[in-house]
């Protein structure tokens, strides 16, 4: 009888739309699963949080030139003037971005809406007869640049930094907590010299301070200086003003480091520096999760399923999966690509102007965003680990044969100082150890038969995988010079 096969699948399931439903779908897993996770990245590198970027910047720039004089035959502000323009920025919701789009509908540019949106806020106040110096002197990327420093500034200080520090707090305490346990170090995935567990993570927390304080220290740069960064609009209309100070003077208001020469647009060398910063502090952390995760298998910690994920296997009851570890190694692969090329294309800019930062600079938000989802996750992951000392003790004790290090090192210190008996040490050891399992009482049979002096025999035969530990409790002291 011939084998009943299934009939085919339809090639066009008649699905249901889901772009139409409303409310609308998220697309990306940034903006819908983990949305909780990196919702304060929202008020910094979302599209609204840009064109309130954009209005701070031009709403500043009128303030700074009417205060400062920089147009003879103005007055200046009243302070209820300086509040009226601050409250356009500061009052800028829901309504204000339909607002916003609805212009840009008709405009077919996002930086002129900007301009009109906050000309029919000064329409019928005291500002009205000035309206015209908004956007007076500016190109598009006058505003855009300024707005993106901005942004990407308030994005890793108030947000990316905390989190990151955060983590690092909690991988200190870590360890501090376990600097005096005892681990046996695997060098190319074999026993080697036993460290111990704090030791090894102060390394970690020692490699992310020195970024932290790289990525804190960043500058962040912004020009105004019009289409071409000459100021010919502004030589032209006003020849007895030093524009060159009107610009540095306001963009060092606005908290930023002022570029004097630049195309039409701010060069962005300073962006890609971030950016490498923050991708390499990230592929640190991809090394922390990954040894976290094989630290794991190897059962030096424990993972309490109530912090790890709910369900553990689908399959398999006993399982608990790092799934934290791998969800923030995942997301650090993610984020690094996307940092790398945001700072390889943005250093690039044909002649004068092209668009190509434009859409390239849109994508800052994913790029920190899988960044700060990955620190969520390990913080989550290292908040539901315990360290057991056992399993380790159960591994340094079946390896006595990290000892060979220890004996071969004592044997050519006496040997260079004149004891004889004590040559080809290393190779001794190599013979007794590689390939061999050595137990304790084989590895201290081997030490008496050398016929040590006395002081050295002693300190060898107390000696144990689980002491040969060296400094390292002491090294994680180093961790207060960090702070």
């Amino acid at each position: 009888m011939p084998e009943q096969q299934s009939p085919a699948p339809a090639t066009s399931p008649a699905f249901l739309p889901l772009a139409e439903v409303d409310p609308p779908i998220a697309l990306t897993p940034l903006d819908g699963r983990y949305r909780g996770q990196v919702a304060p990245l929202v008020d910094h590198l979302s599209e609204a949080a840009l064109n309130r970027s954009r209005i701070v910047a031009e709403t500043e720039w009128v303030i700074h030139l009417l205060d400062s004089g920089a147009i003879p035959g103005l007055r200046t502000l009243t302070d209820a003037e300086r509040a009226l323009l601050r409250a356009i920025p500061a009052e800028f919701g829901a309504e204000g971005i339909a607002e916003h789009a609805e212009i840009e509908r008709e405009t077919v540019h996002d930086v002129k809406a900007v301009e009109y949106y906050i000309k029919r806020r000064l329409a019928g106040t005291s500002l009205e007869p000035l309206a015209e110096i908004v956007h007076i002197y500016c190109t598009s990327e006058d505003i855009n640049n300024l707005s993106y420093a901005l942004m990407i500034r308030g994005a890793v200080h108030d947000v990316w930094l905390p989190a990151m520090t955060e983590l690092v707090d909690d991988l200190e305490a870590l360890a501090r907590a376990s600097a005096e346990v005892p681990m046996l170090s695997r060098t190319h995935g074999q026993p080697a010299t036993p460290t111990t567990l704090g030791k090894e993570m102060a390394v970690f927390v020692h490699r992310l301070r020195r970024q932290l304080r790289r990525i804190a220290g960043d500058e962040v740069l912004g020009k105004i200086n019009g289409a071409t960064g000459t100021y010919a609009a502004h030589a032209v209309s006003v020849p007895t003003t030093d524009w060159q100070e009107v610009s540095r003077t306001f963009v060092e208001h606005l908290g930023l480091t002022w570029n004097p020469l630049t195309t039409q647009i701010e060069s962005h060398d300073w962006q890609a520096e971030i950016y490498a910063d923050v991708a390499r502090a990230g592929r640190i952390l991809h090394n922390l999760a990954t040894d976290m995760w094989t630290y794991i298998s190897l059962g030096y910690f424990r993972q309490r399923l109530s912090a790890q994920g709910g369900t553990g296997s689908s399959t398999m009851p006993h399982k608990v999966n790092p799934i934290r570890f791998e969800n923030a190694e995942a997301n650090l692969e993610i984020s690094g690509a996307l940092l790398d090329v945001l700072s390889q294309t943005l250093v690039t800019s044909r002649l004068q102007r092209d668009l190509t930062d434009s859409t390239t600079q849109r994508n800052v938000a994913p790029a920190l965003g899988h960044s700060l989802l990955a620190i969520s996750n390990l913080r989550r992951g290292l908040a539901g680990l315990d360290v057991d000392a056992d399993a380790m003790a159960a591994d340094l004790d079946a390896n006595w044969e990290v000892l060979g290090e220890a004996v071969q090192s004592v044997m050519r210190t006496l040997g260079v100082q004149g004891v004889e008996g004590l040559d080809n040490p290393y190779e001794r050891l190599k013979e007794l150890t590689r390939g061999h399992r050595v137990d304790g009482e084989g590895m201290r049979a081997f030490i008496r038969d050398l016929h040590l002096p006395e002081a050295e025999e002693q300190r060898l035969l107390a000696l144990s995988p689980a002491t040969y530990i060296g400094y390292g409790p002491q090294l994680v002291e180093h961790l207060s010079e960090d702070a």
